[in-house]
């Protein structure tokens, strides 16, 4: 599975560079706190599918990295993704790392 790390991840923001972040957490840790990536809970990500973008990075995010894998392992067994990338840590280590002010439920 391709990792990607918060640090990585703050510098392609920085570069403006083209992605799409999904944020899988449940809908009360995503209003408490989120860095700006489109909400799909993992229990929604199928139905959700068509909201995912096949043709450029996408990183999947929750709060430390497990749901996010499954998501993703989800995704490439069952619909051929290629193009996605684990945040490595998740929100914890966004929090850790580059905002400590960040409040994580």
């Amino acid at each position: 599975m391709k990792e990607i790390s918060v640090k990585e991840l703050k510098s392609w923001r920085d570069d403006q560079r083209d992605y799409q972040l999904i944020d899988v957490r449940e809908d009360i840790e995503y209003e408490v706190s989120n860095i700006g990536g489109t909400h799909i809970p993992l229990g929604r990500i199928m139905q959700e599918i068509d909201k995912l973008d096949r043709d450029k990075p996408v990183i999947i995010q929750c709060r430390s990295g497990k749901r996010s894998a499954q998501a993703i392992s989800l995704l490439e067994q069952r619909e051929g993704f290629e193009n996605l990338y684990n945040l490595k840590g998740g929100i914890l280590a966004w929090k850790d790392e580059i905002d400590p002010d960040l409040t994580v439920y």
